[in-house]
């Protein structure tokens, strides 16, 4: 959990110090006080590039000296405790085989006014890598613009997944980082006028196959764990999704062969069409035996939620640690029914953010909370 937040110049906080307590944290204020901006710059303290997937240099406030900076101390901390997914593709490094936890660790990330699009991230002061923060922290989250999930293009739902699979597997965002940067490589190669060099083809699909494996792998098994922890449950106010994939599947072998075999074509189409890259998350309303996407808005809103809790569950058991969850505006989009399940289910399981304009709507928090009145003196 993060036990100290502060911004400098992020959005429109020019200077903001928050100390958040370990459970329910509610952040209230009018649409526009900044409140989703609090919950993105928490959402920076993991991998990717936050809740609303923004270019760096539109972090900055405006008006600013230009720049950025989050930084937090996380509270106790995790250095990947517990038992996570074993990534057990050739060539790894990473293991289900963990330090043990620490007392806390200080995190920052920014950019600065004179490379305003170079994130930087620093774990107790020394410079690493965005992924290197997954090791630390667990940050799950839900905004509006995620309700249309099951509707939207494929790439929203493997994001979803990913995010997902990352907090189960910390080494998955190395692996779809190499495996991205070898399959753009590859594309670049196969567009160039001229016959491209076959042992650079060659090795840029052994790469692929290597990283694109684990990507499916680590995929799988986490569809696999969640669905089953979604069968389980009992019935209740969040509706069972159904999981599966859709798309390419095989192991390393099988991908090197597809790449090999799909030169000409892909090098026609612009693009890798064979791959974990072209794999859909297919969910169903298991109860109603229907897909997702042919639900009501309110029952696609209530499948997402079902989901993310099933995984924090899932989390919280398999590292030692339950993940911070980020929750933009959900206590509005519930009947009362609903809302005062959600907080039952969420009490007592970690540090849980969650914004929205009426303190009424979180009267039936515990009253420990801590309670942020935002854009207020």
């Amino acid at each position: 959990m993060l036990s100290r937040l502060v911004l400098t110049d992020f959005r429109n906080h020019a200077d903001l110090t928050l100390t958040p307590g370990p459970g329910f944290v509610v952040l209230t204020g009018e649409n526009g006080a900044g409140k989703t901006n609090i919950l993105e710059a928490v959402s920076l303290l993991a991998p990717g590039r936050g809740l609303r997937r923004a270019a760096l240099g539109e972090m900055a406030r405006q008006g600013g000296a230009g720049g950025f900076g989050v930084a937090a101390r996380l509270f106790p901390a995790r250095a990947g405790s517990g038992e996570g997914l074993v990534d057990g593709s050739p060539g790894s490094e990473e293991t289900a085989a963990s330090p043990p936890a620490i007392d806390e660790v200080d995190v920052a990330t920014g950019a600065l006014a004179a490379a305003p699009e170079r994130r930087i991230v620093r774990v107790q002061g020394a410079t690493t890598t965005a992924n290197a923060l997954a090791e630390w922290l667990t940050i799950l989250w839900l905004t509006p613009a995620m309700d249309r999930l099951f509707v939207a293009p494929a790439g929203e739902r493997r994001g979803f997944l990913d995010r997902l699979t990352l907090a189960l597997a910390p080494a998955h965002a190395h692996h779809a980082a190499r495996y991205d940067a070898a399959m753009r490589a590859r594309n670049r190669l196969l567009a160039d006028e001229g016959r491209p060099d076959g042992e650079w083809l060659s090795a840029l699909e052994a790469q692929m196959a290597e990283h694109g494996a684990a990507v499916d792998a680590a995929r799988r098994e986490t569809v696999g764990l969640l669905g089953t922890r979604l069968a389980e449950q009992s019935d209740g106010p969040f509706p069972r999704a159904g999981l599966a994939l859709e798309g390419w599947a095989g192991d390393a072998a099988r991908l090197q062969a597809d790449l090999g075999q799909g030169r000409a074509r892909d090098a026609v189409a612009g693009r890798t069409l064979s791959g974990p890259h072209r794999v859909d998350l297919i969910v169903t309303h298991r109860d109603k035996a229907r897909a997702a996407s042919l639900a009501s808005t309110g029952e696609q809103k209530a499948l997402l939620l079902g989901i993310v809790l099933a995984h924090a569950d899932l989390v919280a058991e398999r590292t030692g640690q339950p993940p911070v969850l980020l929750l933009d505006e959900v206590a509005a989009h519930l009947d009362p029914a609903r809302r005062a399940a959600l907080f039952h289910r969420l009490a007592g399981r970690g540090q849980v953010w969650m914004t929205g304009t009426e303190d009424a709507l979180f009267e039936a928090i515990d009253p420990q909370a801590t309670r942020i009145a935002v854009g207020l003196a």
